[in-house]
């Protein structure tokens, strides 16, 4: 569920400016080719974090500080239109403290899907799947109180689905008893009613969205944000006619350096060029 800011004014975009999507790891790829079927006019840098990945490991003060000066630094290099935070926690951490510190930058923020899954619930039962540091930070529960208040809310903290996805993708081996045991505790069944939404908390998640629906004791709802984080860009980005120089190739950085031959793979066959 993105978060609200006020739309730019055509005459203050320059067609070159590219829209930056950034993320820990590989999951906001899912964000990216929602928003380049939106807002196809114009060019994406991807940035992975992979050197800080994963960040449930971190203390909130110093993840918060990290990000802040790793958005200066991109912010210098790339000079971005926009800029998708296609990371639960990275915004619900940061992202106060990106806004407050790059006051003339805009930022689309990722926050649980829950008070579309309030809305959509017809059993009352929602689960939310989400990485650990998600679920116990007070943003969440503020999101709770504030949109579902009637429902029955299940905060589950998986604190291996994301490394699982990122190895999935890659093409590793992941087994099925280990993608098992992580979503089995989002299934809750009461004498008259049974979870009937899974909000995917983490950008990363819907890479598995398949094996969830196959591995899932029923069916459910999995509600994957990437979608209205890229209307929420395109309804702040002015449409342009002119078209992008060919050779404005859209492209990835991961903070860590060189990828692998697997990552490097996986980033081009979304079409991104690895710098």
């Amino acid at each position: 569920m993105p978060a609200s800011v006020h739309p730019l004014s055509a005459a203050a975009v320059a067609v070159d400016q590219p829209i930056l999507v950034f993320d820990s790891g590989i999951g906001g790829l899912t964000v990216l080719r929602e928003a380049r079927v939106l807002i196809p006019e114009r060019r994406f840098v991807y940035v992975a974090d992979d050197a800080a990945f994963p960040y449930g490991g971190w203390a909130e003060a110093d993840l918060r500080a990290h990000l802040v000066r790793l958005f200066g630094r991109l912010l210098r290099e790339h000079a971005p239109l926009l800029c998708i935070v296609a990371c639960n926690t990275a915004f619900t951490v940061a992202g106060a403290a990106l806004r407050a510190a790059y006051p003339d930058m805009r930022f689309v923020g990722t926050v649980p899907a829950i008070k579309p899954a309030a809305e959509r619930t017809r059993s009352g039962l929602v689960s939310v799947l989400a990485t650990p540091g998600t679920v116990r930070r007070e943003y969440t529960r503020g999101l709770i109180r504030s949109f579902a208040a009637r429902c029955q809310v299940r905060l589950v903290g998986s604190p291996r689905l994301a490394a699982l996805a990122e190895a999935y993708v890659r093409g590793e081996n992941v087994p099925d008893d280990a993608i098992r045991a992580e979503i089995a505790p989002c299934f809750v069944e009461t004498a008259s009613a049974r979870t009937d939404i899974v909000v995917l908390g983490c950008t990363h998640y819907p890479f598995l969205a398949n094996v969830f629906r196959r591995l899932a004791p029923w069916p459910v709802d999995w509600l994957d944000p990437a979608e209205a984080i890229a209307r929420r860009a395109r309804s702040l980005v002015p449409r342009i006619e002119q078209a992008l120089h060919p050779d404005a190739a859209d492209e990835a950085r991961l903070t860590a350096g060189p990828a692998d031959f697997a990552t490097r793979r996986l980033m081009n066959s979304f079409g991104l060029r690895v710098s």
